[in-house]
């Protein structure tokens, strides 16, 4: 099934209500663009890879990092093989949130004309 552009705005918006009644996360549409890459992606993920992807900066990928670790949605960890990259790693926390609004869009998606 395909929406058109005013559907997909229109769901969006419902989501986004959605979300911030049910007192969610507060995240900039780079934090959860880089959420979704990290757990909709294959791993491994580094900052650099990141932000090679998405075409954003190293430096803007970790901003991003530093408030999704703070909330426990990712983690960062050495790369063993090599010492200068760093990992991005799901979380328990961070699975549940995506599962969470994942049924939130599917809910609200019934109602949106």
């Amino acid at each position: 099934m395909r929406i058109d552009a005013k559907q997909a705005l229109a769901l969006w918006q419902a989501a986004s209500v959605a979300a911030l009644r049910a007192d969610s996360p507060d995240l900039t549409q780079r934090q959860f663009a880089i959420l979704l890459q990290v757990y909709l992606q294959p791993a491994p993920h580094t900052v650099r890879g990141l932000a090679a992807r998405l075409a954003i900066s190293k430096p803007a990928v970790t901003r991003a990092l530093d408030r999704l670790s703070a909330l426990d949605l990712v983690r960062r960890k050495s790369d063993e093989a090599d010492r200068r990259s760093i990992l991005v790693q799901r979380t328990v926390a961070g699975s549940v949130f995506l599962r969470e609004f994942g049924d939130l869009v599917s809910g609200v998606a019934a109602s949106v004309p």
